[in-house]
């Protein structure tokens, strides 16, 4: 049986607006973080919806 994470906080990500959930990774910074990964960050995700409407 999978071992399941139901009380993890989460949050929006600025970019894509998907929720994402707390990661181990984040314990410090967890006010901080504001992207769900590194695309979302850096922007690659903006740029190929972009693309594709286009």
């Amino acid at each position: 049986m999978a071992h399941k994470k139901p009380n993890l906080p989460q949050k929006i990500c600025a970019a894509c607006a998907r929720p994402f959930a707390w990661r181990k990774k984040w314990a410090r910074d967890w006010d901080q973080v504001r992207f769900c990964s590194d695309a979302c960050r850096d922007g690659r995700r903006d740029q190929a919806r972009k693309a594709r409407a286009t």
